[in-house]
């Protein structure tokens, strides 16, 4: 049976302006960092990406290297894009990057032009499309001059082959110097991928005075800090878990005892504003206005549900904003 979008898609999620483009973006967007991969269900990652776009969900963001295996979740999306929401694609923002190791060789990974134009190349084969809308600088390079690498995303955007461009993982004085370079180019660069949440505060030291004056709108990942921002790890960690499987990217010694008893005060205040630990989570890294999105990502169709309805929740009181810098700062620990 033919996949047809819930009509009421837009009804109730509302779009940022990301910086000063054009561009709107979900204040929840979805990541395919996991769950997209070769080892993952097919079925159930195309279930999850129906679903977020049956929820007003249209940006959807890769890297090359995401999987496992490198590059399979550019693969999975593609079938589901395919098979599913090809008739939609002028409706969906995807995005990719490159930057981190993707194949063998001094151009499997880093800045140079080669390096980015050809990573982009086997993007788009894999995702079956003639063009991206957001290709980002996945890292900064400090091997190859910025004015390189930025050259390549300007190429990119001149040959057609995307739409915008965008950072991931520059600081502030790398991201100030990348935006004069894009700007003497005439390149829409609209945004930079952060990591942001309430335990990686990077975004406040000077980034986000610089994305503000140069118009660059701003999308936090892991927002929820790869699950320490969930009720997932309150008690113990579950067998299940990405902690548990033996991921790189969360390890046991990460989820640390103080760790864990911040959370389960946040958890606590959570529950007296009637929401999920999470959703409160994401409604913070929001509650400025100057994050245009939050990036989730999700095993269940559940957790999508869940996540998006943090944008129902009430806005915070000042008394509350100042409680969570206290228990984050490890004061008040008797709340």
């Amino acid at each position: 049976m033919n996949y047809l979008a819930n009509e009421g898609r837009y009804a109730e999620m509302p779009y940022n302006r990301s910086g000063k483009s054009g561009l709107k973006l979900p204040p929840i967007s979805f990541g395919l960092w996991h769950n997209f991969g070769s080892v993952d269900l097919f079925e159930n990652s195309r279930a999850l990406a129906r679903h977020a776009f049956d929820l007003g969900i249209t940006h959807f963001d890769l890297a090359n290297n995401y999987g496992p295996t490198a590059g399979s979740a550019e693969e999975t999306f593609g079938q589901i894009l395919k098979k599913d929401l090809q008739p939609y694609r002028d409706e969906l923002i995807i995005a990719t990057k490159a930057g981190y190791r993707m194949w063998e060789g001094p151009y499997g990974e880093r800045g140079s032009r080669k390096s980015m134009l050809a990573s982009l190349d086997q993007s788009l084969k894999r995702l079956g499309m003639d063009y991206v809308d957001i290709y980002y600088s996945h890292r900064f390079d400090a091997e190859t001059p910025l004015e390189e690498t930025m050259g390549a995303l300007d190429q990119a955007v001149r040959q057609g082959k995307a739409l915008y461009v965008g950072v991931s993982n520059y600081n502030a004085e790398q991201t100030e110097q990348a935006a004069a370079i894009l700007k003497g180019l005439g390149t829409p660069f609209i945004i930079h991928q952060v990591h942001y949440s309430m335990f990686e505060r990077r975004l406040e030291q000077g980034l986000q005075d610089i994305l503000a004056r140069e118009g660059v709108g701003s999308i936090a990942y892991s927002p929820l800090a790869r699950g320490l921002l969930t009720d997932r790890y309150l008690e113990n960690i579950p067998a299940d878990s990405r902690a548990a499987g033996g991921s790189v990217f969360l390890r046991p010694e990460d989820i640390t005892e103080e760790k864990i008893a911040k959370s389960r005060l946040l958890n606590k205040l959570a529950s007296e504003r009637g929401q999920s630990l999470a959703q409160m989570a994401l409604a913070w890294v929001l509650r400025k206005g100057y994050v245009t999105s939050a990036l989730i990502g999700a095993s269940k169709v559940s957790q999508l549900d869940d996540n998006v309805a943090a944008l129902k929740q009430p806005t915070f009181t000042q008394e509350e904003l100042d409680l969570i810098d206290q228990i984050l700062g490890g004061k008040n620990l008797a709340h």
